[in-house]
């Protein structure tokens, strides 16, 4: 069971994004609230990926944003491994051997921080980017802190669908309620078809371009059908 504060938490994130009038301060809010939310982070990053360039999106202080710095020129760490990969990277102790043996002692060098998690985000299916967490505490992200932390990656993910939306709207009324739309399009897909989070992103998307509409069009139509079969005597 999620902890009350935890979901206030969430609640606060939701109504920061949906006030937001720009992108910045959309990561911005996430990278924050990973810092309140995760159990044992201290700081966090937000890492997009556009055109086959890597830059940070967002950083809740100094240190993450180096530390992003450090991933880029060494050219390895958790945020560039979990843009590629489907499964957590975790690091809970950088001096026990890291599987980014370089990142480790450069970080370990010049920053407090001695654990690292990264976890994907995507848009429509796509590989945006990463979420980057770190605790200057050794051990300090336990299982409970991967789990958060999964649970602001998917919420991280559809953030970055509202941002995807509301460019493609063209204006924040109708963005924001394209998101909606398409949020609760994934939910119904993810209990209709008993998939995940990630493939109920793929459906609406494949259904997408396959029907060469808007997703968010796409979101609506599923919507609405969900609510005509209710109505159904």
């Amino acid at each position: 069971m999620i902890p009350d504060s935890t979901n206030a938490a969430f609640a606060a994130l939701a109504d920061r994004i949906y006030a937001s009038s720009s992108s910045a301060q959309v990561y911005q809010a996430i990278v924050d609230t990973a810092v309140d939310v995760v159990t044992g982070c201290d700081h966090s990053c937000i890492m997009l990926v556009s055109a086959g360039v890597v830059s940070t999106a967002a950083a809740s202080d100094a240190v993450a944003a180096a530390i992003d710095e450090y991933e880029r020129a060494i050219g390895e760490g958790p945020c560039l491994d979990a843009i590629l990969e489907e499964t957590a990277q975790v690091d809970p102790d950088l001096s026990s051997g890291s599987p980014w043996p370089r990142l480790a002692e450069q970080v370990v060098a010049v920053t407090p921080v001695r654990g690292m998690i990264g976890f994907r985000l995507l848009v429509d299916g796509r590989k945006a980017g990463a979420l980057n967490l770190f605790s200057d505490t050794r051990g300090g992200f336990t299982l409970e802190s991967v789990n958060q932390a999964s649970i602001l990656a998917s919420f991280a993910s559809v953030a970055l669908m509202t941002l995807g939306a509301r460019e493609e709207a063209g204006h924040l009324s109708k963005a924001l309620t394209s998101n909606r739309e398409i949020g609760k399009a994934v939910g119904l897909l993810m209990a209709a078809h008993k998939v995940p989070q990630e493939r109920a992103f793929e459906i609406l998307n494949s259904t997408s371009q396959n029907l060469n509409m808007k997703l968010a069009d796409v979101a609506a139509k599923v919507v609405q059908g969900q609510q005509e079969q209710y109505k159904r005597p």
